[in-house]
């Protein structure tokens, strides 16, 4: 099985990945990921949807509206940040946005002249500390002595000891299963009226199903309308899933809406 996630060889996704499959590939963005698994191109993707800091991935929202995917397992891992450079003397901090806002408040506190750039992930600020001694890196500390080797200047810099991200494993919408814990969805009502996201969380509510997850999304087509995603507590294979999603399709008809899959969380240390 082929796997694609975000690259280069070393990001957190890349650590995830490895709990997916053998074989791993790299893509400069999620959407590149996500449309290489609608098209056939990758078996499966895998990709950020939640930090416990810093909140959902927008772009891996965005990406699994656009295109037509299944989500089959999530996988739940810790994130630990260290800075890595060639030495103390640095001018510029280089790391993925997510990895940058969730160390915010050390490097507020050490070092509040630094310049922050954001870059493609975290492994690409490895690369760029590698290559240039006025850069420094936010990363895992394994990725110190993954090639020219780096200092860890200092461990374990996120701003809360909890941090963890939530990746989510897409693969072809036939491979969906109805088996697992828990189950998502993408809903597009596609107009606005007073109560419609009321009548969208009765329809859950009645059910007696608890929903872990409930984010708007600009659609894209006009200003003011918006899409949803929906994360709930209950599988698809119980009856009660099944009648909330039918309310959910009624209430949206003039729209869309799209059961993503059931899935079961798995924990992954590294």
């Amino acid at each position: 099985m082929r796997a694609v996630t975000l690259g280069p060889a070393g990001t957190y996704s890349h650590r995830a990945a490895g709990a997916v499959a053998g074989d791993v590939e790299f893509r400069e963005s999620v959407t590149g990921i996500v449309e290489a698994v609608a098209t056939g191109r990758a078996d499966r993707g895998v990709i950020p949807i939640e930090n416990s800091i810093e909140g959902s991935v927008t772009e891996s929202l965005d990406a699994l509206a656009e295109y037509e995917v299944g989500v089959v397992r999530e996988i739940v891992t810790p994130i630990r940040h260290a800075l890595l450079a060639q030495d103390g003397e640095f001018s510029t901090v280089a790391s993925h946005s997510q990895a940058l806002a969730q160390c915010r408040e050390f490097l507020d506190r050490e070092y509040p002249d630094a310049d922050l750039e954001p870059v493609a992930s975290t492994a690409r600020g490895v690369e760029l500390a590698r290559e240039d001694p006025t850069v420094a890196a936010i990363g895992h500390p394994e990725n110190s002595s993954n090639g020219t080797e780096l200092r860890i200047l200092a461990e374990d810099i996120q701003d809360r000891d909890s941090n963890a991200t939530r990746f989510l494993v897409v693969a072809p919408p036939a491979e969906r299963t109805a088996a697992g814990g828990k189950s998502s969805f993408i809903v597009y009502p596609s107009m606005n009226y007073p109560g419609l996201l009321l009548e969208l969380l009765e329809a859950f509510a009645d059910e007696d199903i608890n929903l872990s997850r409930i984010e708007s999304r600009p659609s894209g087509e006009r200003l003011g309308d918006y899409l949803f995603h929906i994360d709930c507590e209950a599988g698809m294979y119980e009856g009660r899933t099944e009648r909330a999603f039918e309310r959910i399709e009624s209430i949206a008809q003039k729209g869309w809406a799209r059961w993503l899959g059931s899935y079961d969380t798995e924990h992954v240390l590294y």
